[in-house]
C-alpha cells in the first residue's frame, strides 16, 4: 500500500494569514492578556481550533457580542469570510479593538455586489441581485449585509427553479448574480447557464439575442484558488483507488470538495481526524489518497497518512 498526500490540499491563502495573523497577536501576550476573540469559528476544523485554544484564541458568536455590555481594551478578529457592516459597528460600540482578517477575495465581493445595489437603486438600472451560496453561511451573511438584505439566495438549480416559479425572481427584471468564493464553479456555470436559459425564454429572445441585451450580468467571483483546486482534485481522485478526505463537518467548502470527490472515486471517505479511520477500508495493494479542504491544516493531512501506514 502507498499514500500520498495532496500538495495542493490543505489552508487557502485567507485562513493562513487569518490564523498567522491570530498566533502573533497571541504570542506577545502573557499571562492574561493571552487571549483573543474570535467572531465564529477562525477555520471550521475541530483540531485546529483546539490548537489555537489551547494558545488563548476564544471563539465567540453573534449571540455572545450582542450579549455583552463593555468590551473596552479586548480584542475581537473579524476571519476571512468577513462580516456585515453593523457587526463592526456593534463591535467598536462595545470597545473592542478590531483585527480585520476578512480576505482579499471576499472584500472585493462585498465591494462589488454592494457597488451593483447602489447602481441598481440609483435609478440607471432597476434589477435584482442573486446570490448563489449557502444559506446561512457567514460569508453569505456578510454579503447580504452588503445590500441591507435585498438579495435572494440559491443554494442549488433547484432553489433557482422555485425561486423563478414563485416569482421571487422575477425574468422580467435584469439579474446580476454573484458566487460565494468557495462554491462550485462547474455547479455555478450550471446554474447561470440556466438563468439565462429562463430569462431569454420568458423575453422571447434567442440566446444569441439575448446575450447581447445585458439583462443578465454573470460576476465571476469564485476564488480562482478554489476554481484551481477542483480541477486538480478531480485529477487526485481519479489516480488513487482510495480517498480519504479530511475536513471539518461543519466547513462548507469540504463538503463540496468531498462531494467531486466521491462522485468521480466511490472509495471516498470523509473524516475529521485519524482517529476515524477505519483498517477495514483499505487493501494491501491500494493507493491511498489523503486530502481537504481549504479550512483543513496541512499537519492534520499528515497526520492521517501516517495512522493509514500503520495499517500495512
Amino acid at each position: 500500500m502507498t499514500v500520498e498526500v495532496d500538495s495542493n490540499s490543505g489552508f487557502c491563502a485567507g485562513v493562513i494569514r487569518a490564523i498567522d495573523r491570530a498566533e502573533d497577536f497571541l504570542d506577545h501576550r502573557e499571562g492574561a492578556d493571552r487571549k483573543l476573540f474570535s467572531l465564529g469559528a477562525i477555520v471550521h476544523n475541530e483540531s485546529e481550533l483546539e490548537r489555537l485554544g489551547a494558545k488563548g484564541l476564544v471563539t465567540v458568536d453573534r449571540e455572545d457580542l450582542s450579549e455583552m455590555q463593555d468590551a473596552s481594551g479586548e480584542t475581537l478578529l473579524i476571519r476571512a469570510h468577513g462580516e456585515p457592516p453593523e457587526t463592526y459597528a456593534k463591535a467598536e460600540a462595545l470597545g473592542f479593538r478590531i483585527i480585520d482578517c476578512t480576505c482579499s477575495v471576499v472584500l472585493k465581493l462585498q465591494k462589488d455586489i454592494r457597488t451593483a445595489y447602489e447602481v441598481q437603486h440609483s435609478g440607471l438600472r432597476t434589477g435584482q441581485i442573486v446570490i448563489f451560496g449557502k444559506i446561512g453561511h457567514p460569508e453569505v451573511m456578510g454579503l447580504l449585509g452588503q445590500v441591507d438584505g435585498d438579495a435572494v439566495v440559491i443554494e442549488n438549480m433547484k432553489m433557482l427553479e422555485d425561486s423563478v416559479a414563485k416569482g421571487i425572481i422575477d425574468l422580467q427584471r435584469p439579474v446580476e448574480i454573484f458566487s460565494q468564493t468557495t462554491k462550485s464553479p462547474a455547479e455555478y456555470a450550471s446554474i447561470c447557464s440556466r438563468l439565462e436559459e429562463m430569462m431569454a425564454s420568458f423575453n422571447e429572445m434567442p440566446i444569441t439575442q439575448f446575450k447581447g441585451r445585458n439583462l443578465l450580468v454573470v460576476h465571476n467571483t469564485i476564488c480562482s484558488q478554489v476554481a484551481t483546486r477542483h480541477a486538480r482534485l478531480s485529477k487526485f481522485a481519479l489516480d488513487h483507488d482510495i480517498i480519504i478526505f479530511v475536513s471539518g463537518k461543519a466547513s462548507s467548502n469540504g463538503k463540496v470538495l468531498c462531494d467531486l470527490c466521491k462522485s468521480l472515486n466511490i472509495r471516498t471517505y470523509h473524516i475529521s481526524s485519524s482517529q476515524e479511520l477505519r483498517k477495514e477500508w483499505f487493501r494491501k495493494e491500494d493507493n491511498v489518497g489523503v486530502c481537504g479542504a481549504t479550512s483543513t491544516p496541512k499537519w492534520l493531512l499528515e497526520q492521517v497518512a501516517e495512522t493509514v501506514r500503520t495499517f500495512r
